[in-house]
């Protein structure tokens, strides 16, 4: 599990050289060995699991071909899965069995995937280190003393342990990219409306993003094709036809032009800072342009973030009121009372249009102002964070921290674009350090087609922390 990607695999088990059964045993036994000291895990699926790979087996003996046949999966644990505990990390939903698939869970079923597991999360996704769930903090593989961040904490964590070849997070303004920074994988943040919402708890509803977790790019563009696409039962999802993400990876990206914001790189870490310069270096080796942009500071998206996203959260978590769903709201804890109190207040009278319609009418603007960048540039780069990965406990009396720490990846969020984290590079006490493009909304295409070729020219992606 440590040595191969995802297309290895589907390889290996379409020529027999390994069974589903093996390859669910070897994830299995990764868990067993990583989940003591990583904790990324809130439920597993093992017995399950064993019957479908037995399953798959007998399909694959068939010849069925399916995209994802005999593929162990772990999902963060706000997708709800049928027969199988869904909590959001919060003790509110300790007992929660949901009777119906989300889109996603459901879609990868579809395809032969087989989940495995429902990984640690920020409680209802709330923060940007894992440390807020309900169940305990999730640490980060490269050093146990470090946060994964969060809140797909758990699923980046678990990927980066080779507990799985797969993993699916959701993001509303970072929450796949920054925990894949911290964690040294690669995380993938569709456009808004790409990848179907239902059946996902939600947090924002005008923000929430799933999308995959992945060791490599290729890997991640493999899981999208499956997850991605139209769903009836989500009207926000998108009618546009799904392209082959997989098609044009190969290309070469000599007539891109990757765009490069100052105010992205003025609040990073040196470190951050040196390992982007080099990264660039290597776009221009492969013949992309570099040309300097300009956009808004991203302090203002921020602010837009911050009362949106507290506003639709009051609004979603109005409905877990202790008799359809279990525990009552007096299980929530200090983070969800907080983002429901001000968001409540900033939909009250009199402070609608002070607050929320304005931060509308400013997210309208950092619409307008990538767009005006992307009709210059096809890609925008930077640092998916600040920092590298935080000390456990960093979090403690910061009420920000997500914010801070979300930074550089709120503007796109805000904007519904698509985004993707990478590993570039390790700090000097061994921490993983991320880039991320940026591209328009539906530009997946051209985004993994860069990552991929900055992937194959480095070396980053094949390290793996010592556990």
């Amino acid at each position: 599990m440590t040595q191969f990607t995802l297309k290895q695999k589907l390889s290996d088990l379409k020529t027999k050289k390994i069974s589903a059964v093996e390859l669910l045993n070897e994830s299995i036994e990764q868990i067993e060995k990583t989940e003591p000291k990583i904790k990324a895990l809130i439920t597993t699926n093992f017995q399950k699991a064993l019957n479908e790979a037995k399953d798959a087996d007998e399909k694959i003996q068939k010849g069925v071909n399916l995209p994802l046949l005999g593929i162990p999966v772990i999902i963060k644990d706000n997708f709800c899965v049928k027969d199988l505990k869904t909590t959001a990390a919060s003790k509110v939903l300790e007992n929660f069995v949901p009777p119906y698939d989300s889109t996603v869970a459901a879609k990868l079923k579809k395809s032969g995937a087989i989940i495995i597991a429902k990984a640690n999360m920020d409680a209802w996704a709330h923060g940007s280190s894992t440390e807020t769930s309900d169940f305990g903090p999730t640490k980060n593989p490269w050093n146990l003393n470090y946060l994964p961040g969060g809140s797909s904490g758990g699923t980046a964590a678990s990927i980066s342990a080779s507990q799985a070849l797969v993993g699916i997070g959701s993001e509303t303004a970072g929450s796949i990219r920054q925990p894949a920074s911290w964690c040294g994988v690669v995380g993938l943040k569709p456009t808004y409306g790409r990848v179907s919402r239902f059946g996902v708890v939600a947090m924002a509803s005008s923000l929430d993003s799933p999308g995959p977790i992945t060791r490599c790019v290729e890997d991640a563009a493999i899981v999208l094709q499956e997850m991605a696409g139209w769903d009836e039962k989500d009207a926000t999802t998108s009618q546009k036809g799904v392209p082959n993400y997989t098609k044009n990876l190969e290309n070469k990206i000599n007539n891109l032009t990757i765009g490069i914001s100052d105010d992205y790189f003025n609040v990073v870490d040196s470190e951050v800072a040196d390992k982007l310069s080099q990264a660039i270096t290597v776009f221009q080796k492969l013949g992309a342009k570099i040309k300097k942009v300009s956009l808004f500071p991203p302090k203002y998206a921020v602010a837009v973030y911050t009362i949106i996203q507290r506003a639709e959260v009051s609004s979603n978590l109005a409905r877990y009121d202790g008799i359809r769903y279990g525990n009552s709201r007096d299980y929530f804890r200090d983070e969800a009372e907080r983002r429901i109190m001000l968001g409540t207040f900033t939909l009250s009278s009199g402070y609608y249009d002070q607050y929320y319609n304005k931060a509308l009418k400013v997210r309208t603007e950092i619409i307008n102002d990538f767009n005006n960048a992307f009709s210059k540039v096809d890609l925008i780069l930077g640092p998916t964070c600040p920092t590298t990965a935080m000390p456990l406990g960093a979090t403690k009396n910061q009420a920000m921290f997500g914010e801070l720490a979300d930074l550089l990846m709120e503007p796109s969020s805000i904007a519904g674009l698509c985004g993707i984290s990478l590993p570039c590079g390790f700090s000097n006490n061994g921490l993983p350090i991320g880039l991320q493009l940026i591209g328009p909304q539906f530009g997946e295409e051209i985004l993994l087609n860069a990552a991929y070729k900055f992937e194959q020219e480095t070396n980053f992606h094949n390290q793996m922390p010592i556990l």
